[in-house]
């Protein structure tokens, strides 16, 4: 329970589109909230541009899931910064590091080209004593060699019989690629979390909107809490920015909050994708958070991740 909880504090930051899609104005719309749409998107819903068929298209997208799929097959180097912080913000532990993938034969494998460590980063056995640097280990390092993987994004998998470990890996894909849906296992603020919901999306604000990123025109996409909600909700800020060419996920912000009894967290996260030789790979990945579970003392954590091909 304690590694799922953090897994969702630590991965909450993706989501694909619900199974209803959205328009504007009051014949348009097939999404149950409105949707602010800037004046570009607003002319072009005038002139013909289906946003039905566009919300349609991207809420089964597989783009930015593939892309960390295409991070497993693809030779790269990773800068790692990892930093455990104190109450007044002071690091009291750290781990940077540059590693490198090699892929041989059909399988992956990992090299430490650098590596400094401070504080109590590791036990004696290099174990790694904070969670924070547990799951980003889990995440983006490999200890042996894995083989036989491949970068296709697979249909729903059948967790009947799975081990436990297995079964925490799938609610760890849900919150990541999927997160505003209702994910067992995760108590409390697994309601909160499913925000297209009809009594969860009420306290949100949309907004669909052109804007530039990487040089190129997008669609961005923001979920906002309305005012009055801002204490009701788990995420404060859900933002993506969409490929205008051909849809492609390219860029993702998140912040999220919740607060109970028995655990509580703010977390920020931002993923930036590029394309390299024809296929999108994360590039940057940047993390801040603050959680506390009971039992355990409060851990505040920052990473940043750069990723070369």
């Amino acid at each position: 329970m304690m590694r799922v909880l953090v897994f969702s504090f630590f991965c909450g930051c993706v989501f694909f589109f619900p199974e209803r899609s959205f328009g504007q104005g009051k014949d348009t719309s097939i999404f149950a909230f409105p949707i602010q749409l800037d004046e570009y998107t607003l002319q072009a819903s005038r002139d013909g541009w289906d946003i039905a068929g566009f919300i349609q298209r991207i809420k089964n997208d597989t783009t930015f899931y593939k892309a960390f799929k295409n991070l497993r097959i693809t030779p790269h180097t990773a800068s790692n910064d990892i930093r455990i912080l104190g109450k007044k913000n002071e690091v009291i532990a750290s781990l940077q590091s540059k590693t490198k993938q090699n892929i041989s034969k059909g399988c992956r494998s990992m090299q430490v080209l650098e590596e400094k460590v401070s504080g109590d980063f590791y036990n004696r056995k290099k174990e790694y004593n904070y969670y924070t640097a547990e799951l980003y280990a889990y995440l983006f390092f490999t200890e042996k060699p894995v083989c036989g993987e491949s970068n296709v994004v697979a249909g729903t998998e059948n967790m009947k019989g799975k081990g436990e470990m297995e079964k925490r890996k799938w609610q760890l894909k849900q919150l990541i690629f999927n997160p505003g849906s209702k994910v067992a296992g995760v108590p409390f603020a697994g309601n909160k979390a499913a925000i297209f919901e009809p009594d969860v999306a009420k306290m949100y604000d949309f907004k669909l909107i052109l804007a530039e990123y990487g040089g190129e025109d997008c669609y961005l996409f923001t979920a906002v809490p309305k005012k009055e909600y801002r204490n009701d909700v788990v995420y404060n800020e859900l933002s993506t920015w969409f490929r205008k060419s051909d849809y492609a996920i390219v860029a993702r912000d998140y912040s999220l909050s919740y607060k109970t009894w028995v655990y509580d967290f703010d977390v920020r996260m931002k993923v930036r994708l590029k394309e390299i030789n024809g296929q999108l790979l994360p590039s940057r990945i940047s993390y801040g958070g603050n959680w506390r579970v009971a039992t355990k003392g409060r851990e505040r954590a920052q990473f940043t991740t750069l990723l070369n091909y």
